[in-house]
């Protein structure tokens, strides 16, 4: 109990977010995984659309958290992982507090900045939500795995938790648990995010039925997914002739969505292997105008200067994704924001910018696929492979946005 007291005070005095919390997420044991190692997967969607990561050392692990580019950015973490190989993330939802009167509230990125720094198990978690003061001031599904296998959702109120376990057969046969914005111990019918969990449910039970769980295919079958959860549509289907034709198609309830800020995947650690091979991919951005680069918990805290934050606390590659994203959604008045023009993100001439972006993402993960063959096996060795990795990927993310679209990404 003790080490979570140091953290109580973060929640008293850091004040209350106006953010919307309406994420996709899922968690997968690593049970049923080719590799043995756990995902765990969040699409953010929020009002703060700046984000970046930081490694923080500030607890007894250190971790890497995905954060708003605010000058609060170090109250919160959106999600991450830490090294003794502990990761969450979280989706509101909407309908765990049905009826409670309480004011006290939007305390999750708190909540999971203070797991990251003091847990290493789900065990752990549990401690953690069961000895802190109630109200919690939570509404939210939150995702966790951990180094020993485990992997569970803890849909969470103010009051308490009930943990929806990834390892159990009769709850998740094929340990894959999706959540999106209602939780389905709470109020029956109440919460949202219906439309994007069908849309998540189709997409991965596919995933599962082709045994295609790698990083690269589920973040492209789910963050750039353009099917429609309830209407079917599918905008790939619709693609225009070249990028001058425009063709605006409403762009309401699909994963992706405007206010997607970004997304990660943790691939976990084996059960037995050393915690530090845990790694997260991250779409830092818009998904549809950004790529995905990994990162790992390193001895000397290093992370891409790409993803890192400035002295203005943005991310230069979510700068870059944000100016990409204005030329899919140019029309500002009224309620034309929600309408992207679909010919600037994919057309028949291979033109649209998601077109332009799929080489360059391909080569970083055929990249990466090369440096885990060859990753030793102590942290201490592997140090100076990440560090020349990471000055690739600055190199060639910085490279390929200013010769496809003449953005410097600094």
């Amino acid at each position: 109990m003790k080490r979570f007291i140091a953290f109580i005070s973060v929640l008293a005095f850091a004040g209350m977010t106006s953010d919307l919390w309406s994420c996709t997420t899922f968690i997968m044991s690593g049970k049923h995984t080719p590799d043995g190692r756990p995902l765990l997967y969040k699409n953010r969607d929020t009002g703060t659309l700046d984000n970046a990561l930081v490694l923080f050392t500030d607890g007894r692990y250190r971790y890497i958290g995905l954060v708003d580019s605010k000058e609060s950015w170090n109250r919160e973490v959106w999600a991450g992982f830490n090294d003794a190989g502990f990761a969450i993330m979280n989706s509101a939802a909407y309908n765990n507090n049905t009826g409670d009167t309480t004011k006290f509230s939007e305390q999750e990125g708190m909540l999971m900045k203070m797991a990251l720094a003091t847990c290493a198990t789900l065990e752990d978690f549990e401690m953690m939500l069961t000895d802190l003061p109630k109200p919690l001031g939570v509404d939210a599904n939150f995702g966790v795995i951990d180094a020993g296998g485990g992997a569970a959702f803890y849909e969470t109120g103010n009051k308490g938790f009930k943990k929806i376990d990834a390892n159990d057969p009769s709850l998740a046969p094929y340990g894959l648990i999706i959540r999106t914005n209602h939780s389905f111990t709470g109020a029956v019918g109440e919460g949202g995010g219906y439309i994007r969990y069908a849309a998540a449910a189709e997409a991965l039970n596919m995933a599962l039925a082709q045994n295609r769980l790698d990083p690269q295919y589920l973040l492209n079958s789910l963050s750039r997914n353009l099917t429609h959860g309830l209407t079917k549509e599918n905008l790939r289907a619709e693609m225009p002739a070249d990028a001058g034709s425009t063709l605006f198609r409403n762009f309401d309830d699909y994963i992706p969505r405007t206010i997607t800020a970004a997304a990660v995947m943790v691939v976990g650690a084996a059960a037995g292997e050393d915690p530090s091979h845990a790694m997260m991919w991250t779409l830092m951005g818009f998904p549809l105008t950004t790529v995905a680069l990994p990162v790992w918990i390193t001895a000397d805290n290093d992370l891409p200067e790409v993803l890192s934050m400035k002295d203005d606390f943005h991310s230069p590659l979510c700068d870059a994704a944000m100016a990409l994203k204005q030329q899919l959604f140019p029309i500002k008045r009224g309620s034309g924001g929600k309408y992207i023009n679909l010919a600037m993100l994919m057309n028949h001439e291979n033109t649209g910018i998601m077109q332009k972006l799929e080489p360059v993402e391909n080569e970083i993960f055929v990249k990466t696929g090369e440096l885990l063959a060859a990753m030793p096996e102590k942290e201490k060795d592997r140090r100076a492979l990440v560090l020349e990795h990471y000055k690739w990927l600055d190199n060639l993310i910085n490279g390929s946005y200013k010769q496809l679209f003449g953005i410097n990404v600094r």
